[in-house]
């Protein structure tokens, strides 16, 4: 019990950390000095930064609620998208952090068992579900580390580097690079994967 509430505190600081100064600033030395205890008593409890990660990730996802989601299986896919989001934006890089692991852990595989659930009730075969859950996170995370990174004036910089010659269909469309906002982007990444799986439910 002691232990587990030691890893509990360590990976509180190192989310403390990341809020502050971002995921490039977190090392088990870095939280270590937070906590005031030395950087052995930390790589006894968490062994590596790479695990530290992992757990990070597991407890950025902590806060995703799954109560009172809709019944429909594409309404409740795109909450679920959306209170994913919400809680990769909770945290300073938290889609990075997400991203850059592989976290069998609780929290992960409760989300990833819901979404997963989502689309078999849907009447997606297992496959299909299975790949279609990826497409969904995978765009999801890429969206939102996009969006926890964008710099000002970034679709300025594009379109000055855009040339007829050498880009002509960027040109066509590059008062399109960075229309919208993330908002709109999202939901209409979300509209392509749910329609999309909705005609794979009406195929088979």
């Amino acid at each position: 019990m002691a232990n587990t509430q030691r890893r509990a505190e360590i990976v509180a600081a190192a989310l403390d950390l990341l809020d502050e100064k971002g995921v490039d600033a977190v090392s088990l030395r870095a939280v270590a000095d937070r906590l005031g205890v030395r950087l052995n008593t930390v790589s006894w409890h968490i062994k590596t930064k790479a695990r530290l990660l992992e757990l990070m990730a597991d407890a950025v996802l902590a806060d995703l609620s799954l109560a009172e989601l809709p019944e429909q299986w594409q309404a409740r896919l795109r909450e679920l998208a959306h209170r994913y989001r919400a809680a990769l934006l909770r945290h300073r890089d938290g889609a990075r952090v997400v991203a850059g692991t592989f976290a069998a852990e609780e929290h992960t595989l409760r989300v990833g068992e819901a979404f997963l659930a989502c689309l078999l009730d849907g009447g997606l075969t297992e496959r299909e579900a299975m790949w279609t859950s990826w497409t969904v996170i995978y765009f999801v995370l890429g969206l939102v580390q996009e969006e926890q990174g964008a710099v000002d004036a970034v679709a300025e910089v594009l379109t000055a580097a855009v040339s007829p010659q050498a880009h002509p269909a960027l040109t066509r469309a590059r008062a399109h690079l960075g229309g919208g906002g993330f908002d709109q982007r999202f939901e209409f990444g979300l509209d392509l994967i749910i329609r999309s799986a909705a005609e794979l439910t009406r195929s088979s």
